[in-house]
């Protein structure tokens, strides 16, 4: 039986966007909310924005956000009821929920037991065969070593997918297509595993070609009843890591959403599991769907599910935290209008998508009807080497899916970054695209369709704008900037009411 507990002082171990998104919850609910900082992130914006904040007196990910002995002994000393681990980091690390509960506090998220079944995904795989649903072909076990993984995918047929057992968000994946690929393939996943989740198990299932990427949200309360939140659209792709989402999916109907809704809830409540979860699938050409994994955690993307459903789901997951039975039925649940989210990633399109850091000398977030921003950074802040290069997510909403498209572009041209590259161009590409546009896309779609070339094209236009605000812009001491490293977004108008906001007498 749950025993029904308050949250008081919350304790939000994360950083960034979703730890600011946590702490505007916290003000809601009347949360206090505490915040935990890496020497990098010392004036961060969510340190700004919590109402309390602890150091961890370290650099790199492993010393800070993953050092579970310091992250404990803060939640003592700040004498909080519960912990948030937000995405990513510690989320979905059994053996660290398990120490949070043994040290009395509550976790929001699912328990220690239903993280091991289901967000371990070799698990989770186990128990989606058991149940009757479709899985992708490859190991339910992970590796135990090198030469099994060859041996298995020898077997499967190649090209197959290294995958980490341990979490996801695209992190210790890699595609190998052939036998001489997969011994660098299989350490380099290892390794990323182990960076990003304190965990390098790995296994391997076949690379299904040409797939959609839907994945279905569910919600479960501690009495053993789960819902689903219907689905979001993720194949919009790079580096096996999602760029663009969108909800609904343009390739489902109410058939299909039933039938994947069901399967998606079938599995939660087999692994008894309580809090926000989602379940992903792979879709092919026939609308087929096949089991893909659990992320036993709220997922970046959960703010266009929260837009055409009017839930909000950190309140959600927070209530089911405390005790709470879950208000909704599943009939309940409706679905309004188009929502679509871009993330905006410190990176270079023109460069692979790799990582871009440097002060961001210009930051200008978008703003206006049906416009949603969840915003990590402000002007003045360092963007390092040393954490995922997240910088917000914008996300707009429409009567329609032309309408949700049509907002996100006008929002993604008010966006303007000065000091680093972002894959705002990039976003702006594919809204552009007449695949996306007529949603017929895939998961190989930026490999299919996007080059460099395409952007050069794209921003012709912006070489006087990026001139302009080089010179124009000062810093608050009054200096020229120093020289930036890339200027974008923003039209001429919104350069000019820049300079004239400069220039305008006090």
């Amino acid at each position: 039986m749950t025993t029904k507990r308050q949250i008081k002082r919350l304790l939000i171990v994360n950083r960034g966007e979703i730890a600011i998104r946590v702490i505007r919850a916290c003000k809601e609910m009347g949360i206090t909310s505490v915040a935990l900082f890496s020497e990098p992130d010392r004036t961060s914006l969510h340190v700004q924005a919590a109402d309390e904040a602890y150091p961890l007196d370290g650099v790199s990910a492993k010393e800070s956000y993953l050092n579970q002995e310091k992250i404990l002994r803060i939640a003592e000393q700040a004498q909080v009821d519960a912990l948030h681990p937000g995405y990513g980091f510690l989320s979905e690390n059994g053996s660290f929920v398990e120490r949070v509960e043994q040290a009395g506090f509550l976790f929001v998220g699912p328990s220690s037991r239903a993280i091991r079944a289901m967000g371990d995904k070799t698990s989770a795989r186990r128990i989606a065969k058991s149940l009757g649903i479709p899985i992708v072909e490859g190991t339910i076990e992970p590796l135990n070593s090198e030469r099994e993984g060859v041996e298995i995918a020898s077997k499967i047929g190649f090209p197959v997918l290294i995958k980490a057992a341990a979490g996801g968000g695209g992190k210790g994946m890699r595609v190998v297509q052939s036998v001489e690929e997969f011994s660098s393939s299989f350490r380099m996943a290892q390794s990323e595993a182990r960076n990003a989740f304190d965990d390098d198990r790995v296994y391997v299932e076949k690379y299904v070609q040409n797939p959609r990427h839907v994945e279905i949200q569910i919600l479960g309360d501690h009495y053993g009843h789960v819902i689903h939140l219907g689905e979001r659209e993720c194949s919009i792709q790079r580096r096996h890591q999602k760029v663009i989402e969108e909800s609904p999916s343009p390739i489902v109907d109410d058939k299909l959403r039933r039938a994947m809704g069901e399967a998606a809830v079938m599995a939660a409540k087999e692994a008894g599991y309580s809090n926000a979860g989602t379940i992903e699938f792979l879709v092919d050409a026939n609308r087929n769907f096949y089991f893909l994994e659990m992320n036993t955690r709220l997922q970046v993307e959960h703010p266009v599910t929260e837009w055409v459903t009017g839930i909000d789901l950190v309140k959600a997951q927070l209530q089911i935290a405390m005790g709470e039975p879950l208000p909704w039925k599943q009939e309940d649940i409706r679905f309004t209008g188009h929502a679509l989210e871009s993330r905006i990633y410190a990176e270079d399109p023109r460069n692979n998508f790799f990582p871009s850091t440097g002060t961001l000398h210009i930051y200008t977030t978008p703003e206006g009807p049906r416009v949603r921003v969840d915003n990590g950074f402000r002007k003045g802040d360092l963007i390092s080497i040393h954490y995922d290069p997240l910088l917000a997510k914008v996300v707009t909403f429409g009567s329609s899916r032309h309408e949700a498209i049509e907002t996100m572009k006008r929002a993604l041209s008010e966006f303007i970054v000065g000091g680093v590259r972002t894959t705002i161009p990039f976003c702006e590409f594919v809204l552009s695209h007449e695949e996306f546009r007529a949603g017929s896309f895939d998961t190989h779609f930026v490999s299919r369709t996007f080059s460099a070339s395409e952007l050069d094209r794209a921003e012709q236009g912006l070489l006087l704008p990026a001139i302009v605000a080089s010179v124009l812009l000062k810093t608050s001491q009054g200096s020229i900037l120093p020289q930036l490293n890339h200027v974008e977004k923003g039209s001429h108008s919104l350069w000019k009411k820049r300079r004239e906001e400069t220039y305008r007498p006090s």
